[in-house]
């Protein structure tokens, strides 16, 4: 790292994620990541008090990604609820098994990583259905969707439309099949929320 460089909690998550990439989540140090941005290790802990605290922010800066690129999707309201609701699977499904295919090294280093940041976890799923709560609301207000609770019902769909975006499925996604079988079950839940 050059002298005139600020180290800055993003340049620190950027090398964490590097230092992952290559040596892996089992042995992947402070101490690495601060080599990587030539620094000491204090420099590192004084963005984050702790490795735990490093890897629940790369975990989190993650799955932020996600989150972030599928808003865009929510908020579009030139597409009407069932598109929207259609695009937003679909782009989840492929962000999913883009990670997946493009950096398996990485994703797999985030299924575990993933495993240990329960909260940084819980608030990402909270709000996925949050997102999609959304969609559903305006379908309903729209006369398009039929539910009397659409929180309940978006945790719903994301629940079956799980194996199109928990990594736990990662392998089943290379299979030809898995594209005809996702058009299949989203034609199913849409079918099942129309008024």
């Amino acid at each position: 790292m050059a002298a005139t460089e600020t180290l800055t909690a993003e340049r620190i998550l950027e090398a964490t994620e590097e230092v992952l990439r290559r040596h892996g989540p089992a042995k992947a140090t402070v101490v690495d990541v601060a080599r990587a941005l030539g620094v000491s290790h204090g420099s590192v802990y004084r963005h984050f008090r702790t490795k735990a605290a490093l890897r629940e922010a790369v975990t989190k800066r993650w799955l932020d990604r996600t989150s972030e690129a599928l808003a865009g999707i929510v908020a579009d309201t030139s597409r009407d609820p069932e598109r929207r609701l259609r695009d937003w699977l679909a782009a989840l499904f492929e962000a999913k098994r883009h990670k997946a295919g493009d950096d398996p090294e990485l994703f797999a280093t985030y299924v575990v990583l993933t495993g240990e940041q329960g909260r940084a976890v819980a608030e990402h799923l909270d709000d996925l259905t949050g997102q999609l709560t959304r969609i559903i609301e305006d379908g309903v207000a729209a006369g398009v969707f039929s539910s009397d609770d659409p929180a309940a019902t978006a945790r719903a769909v994301f629940h079956t439309t799980g194996r199109f975006h928990d990594p736990q499925y990662a392998p089943e996604w290379k299979d030809p099949r898995t594209d005809a079988d996702f058009a299949a079950v989203v034609d199913l839940v849409l079918r099942g929320l129309r008024a």
